[in-house]
């Protein structure tokens, strides 16, 4: 279906059939990145800005990248290195980037809701690339272009959900994703870090390990989110790792094409030991590839361009 959005602010608030269409658009950005020549002139004179006034790696990497192979002008704004540091509001330093004439500005932003509120008053596309424990679209829609490569379809699939779930922005945007597509969602880890409320918009809750894997086609195992917590939520790591870390010995009791994932960073030896990240059912370098495919696809489709376009390119 036809992309109108100008934004992409959250998962919450997509279709499934607007879900489908960055996919398929992934998938056509995937083939050209294939190529000999893996530059295409998609966002030639337009200027992308990386707003991040939260650290990350791999996102904003990913980001760049795909904005150069679209052959766009690239901006990486630090707030260590800006006028945040000296007292500017997010609102002044955004409206100072538009009046750079600035076409897509990327945030990544510690708290809830920052993107949207900048899509209240600029005129310039944003992309969140992570609000707080609130959302973190592009990469629900990276793990959902993952397992629908993987497996060949979402629908109907046992997706189990492992770790810090409470904080969890990656957790969130993932659930939406997968609920919106048909699958059916397990949340497992500590009762403290996986709420009951959750329940109520159709995902299945147990505390039990074994119980929540067993049955998986997918494991998408999460960090535990140190930096999101006011105060400590478990007894130590010790202990989150003897009742909640995968292994092999546990790996070997769940279904034998079951895949694991992992937003990363991996924390080894807490959510999974190296002998588990490294094996042959993981796809968590998988997940990076085809995250450049899946951004290369949403800066294209929030600049105003369209699936079909893209064999023009």
């Amino acid at each position: 279906m036809p992309w109108y959005r100008k934004d992409l602010l959250d998962i919450e608030s997509l279709s499934a059939e607007e879900i489908k269409t960055v996919l398929d658009t992934a998938r056509a950005f995937k083939a050209v990145g294939e190529r000999a020549i893996k530059k295409v002139p998609a966002l030639r004179g337009k200027t992308v800005v990386n707003l991040f006034i939260e650290p990350s790696t791999r996102t904003r990497i990913s980001f760049e990248l795909a904005a150069h192979r679209l052959s766009a002008d690239v901006i990486n704004f630090t707030a260590e290195a800006s006028s945040l540091r000296k007292g500017e509001t997010l609102r002044d330093t955004a409206r100072n980037l538009e009046a750079l004439n600035a076409d897509i500005i990327i945030i990544r932003h510690s708290c809830a809701g920052a993107p949207h509120f900048l899509a209240r008053f600029l005129k310039a596309s944003i992309i969140n690339a992570g609000d707080g424990a609130h959302e973190h679209p592009t990469q629900a829609l990276l793990d959902m272009f993952t397992i629908w490569e993987k497996k060949g379809r979402i629908e109907g699939l046992n997706v189990t959900i492992l770790g810090d779930i409470l904080y969890s922005r990656v957790a969130r945007s993932n659930i939406w994703a997968l609920l919106k597509l048909g699958a059916n969602v397990t949340l497992c880890g500590p009762a403290t870090l996986v709420p009951r409320e959750f329940e109520k918009i159709g995902c299945r809750i147990t505390y039990n390990l074994e119980e929540a894997i067993a049955q998986a086609d997918i494991i998408n195992l999460l960090r535990i989110q140190h930096e999101r917590q006011r105060k400590t939520m478990f007894p130590s790591l010790g202990e989150y790792t003897a009742l909640y870390g995968l292994n092999r010995e546990r790996l070997a009791k769940t279904k034998p094409d079951a895949l694991l994932m992992h937003p990363g960073p991996i924390n080894r030896g807490v959510e999974m030991d190296s002998q588990t990240a490294d094996c042959e059912r993981s796809v968590i370098l998988e997940q990076v590839t085809n995250g450049l495919a899946v951004r290369m696809a949403v800066l294209f489709l929030v600049n105003g361009g369209q699936p079909q376009e893209i064999a023009a390119t």
